[in-house]
């Protein structure tokens, strides 16, 4: 193709008029430029774009909901929960910090230190839930590090405290606004 450097792929996730994120996944040819058009074209239309280094099976999205997805279906299959119980923890759980704010902010701030300080406190636990499946991989010291050092690039050490507030804070509202859409969805099957 003679203008390879202008293409890439833009991977939204469904429904995208209600979902803004959209992944951009450029070749070994794609120029940055075309990456650069491409996200502020997205941005311009509402999208929420976010830029992969290369191609990987399943996109983003996709690798991560099939790690918690496996993880659901051997939770039901050994008799751990049900399948009700299961989602509630996402949607009443995981799910409500997590429309926010990501897994890497979330433990930055679930912990007083931030990622690193997490890590300590509870990268054994994790170790020991990968370690208790077939196939696991531990966090490293290195891999700490940088995601650390990524974070602290986001949100430096001090403010910790501050950003932890504004999630409770948003925590809250989103609740106030779950329960008034239940409340509402009640008032709607009396009528």
């Amino acid at each position: 193709m003679a203008c390879r450097a202008r293409c890439l792929i833009a991977h939204p996730v469904n429904p995208p008029h209600v979902i803004p994120v959209v992944e951009l996944v450029p070749a070994s040819w794609t120029t940055p430029e075309t990456v650069a058009a491409v996200r502020r074209l997205m941005e311009s239309v509402g999208q929420a774009p976010v830029a992969l280094s290369r191609e990987v099976e399943g996109f983003l999205v996709n690798r991560l909901q099939a790690v918690l997805l496996m993880e659901a279906w051997r939770l039901v299959e050994e008799g751990y929960a049900t399948v009700a119980d299961l989602d509630r923890t996402l949607s009443e759980g995981l799910g409500l910090r997590w429309s926010f704010m990501g897994p890497f902010e979330t433990i930055d701030l679930n912990a007083p230190g931030g990622v690193a300080d997490y890590a300590r406190r509870l990268g054994p636990l994790y170790q020991r839930i990968a370690a208790s499946r077939p196939e696991h991989r531990v966090w490293d010291e290195k891999l700490i590090a940088e995601v650390e050092q990524q974070r602290r690039q986001q949100l430096p050490a001090d403010r910790l405290a501050q950003r932890s507030a504004w999630r409770d804070r948003r925590l809250m509202a989103l609740a106030l606004h779950k329960r008034e859409m239940a409340e509402q969805r009640e008032e709607g099957d009396a009528h």
